[in-house]
């Protein structure tokens, strides 16, 4: 250790700068020769992963633009299909019920003309009934007027000269 008391760094020897350079080139051939392949593959591969990471995402980004656009298409056809339903429906409930009311109206008209026409002819009936009635009323009342008016000859005369008077004048 004695020998590097008289070493100093700013005034090398030549015989230092000599060794110390066959051995720096020494090192950097033997790293060139073993190191700097695999270095540099390393660094290719490490680049070409890279660049093919930021193309998947530069793929995928496009792929994902692409599905957004065939959802947002897909929801807005989702939603005219469901309003062109609705307004369907729509329709098809405004049918039914003008088609109940039609039926509706039909048959009440149906019930109100067999109504009336039960009423008709029950008013017919009770109308020939009552006047078979009266008429049957008439008779009897008539004819125990006849018999009471009519007991003598003379009755029976006086009555008939005012019948016949009766019938000249209308």
């Amino acid at each position: 250790m004695i020998f590097l008391v008289d070493f100093s760094v700013i005034k090398p020897d030549p015989g230092l700068v000599f060794w110390t350079t066959i051995i720096f080139a020494t090192f950097w051939i033997i790293v060139g020769k073993f190191a700097f392949k695999p270095i540099v593959a390393a660094l290719r591969k490490r680049e070409d992963d890279i660049q093919n990471a930021l193309d998947a995402a530069k793929i995928a980004r496009t792929e994902m633009e692409n599905l957004k656009e065939e959802n947002e298409e897909l929801l807005a056809q989702a939603r005219e299909e469901r309003t062109q339903i609705l307004k369907e429906a729509k329709e098809a409930r405004e049918y039914m019920i003008s088609e109940a009311k039609k039926k509706a109206k039909e048959e009440a008209a149906i019930i109100v003309r067999n109504a009336r026409n039960d009423i008709e002819s029950q008013k017919s009936a009770a109308i020939k009934e009552l006047k078979m009635e009266v008429g049957n009323m008439a008779l009897e009342v008539a004819s125990k007027i006849i018999r009471e008016k009519l007991n003598s000859d003379e009755a029976q005369k006086e009555y008939v000269k005012k019948l016949v008077d009766e019938i000249g004048m209308n």
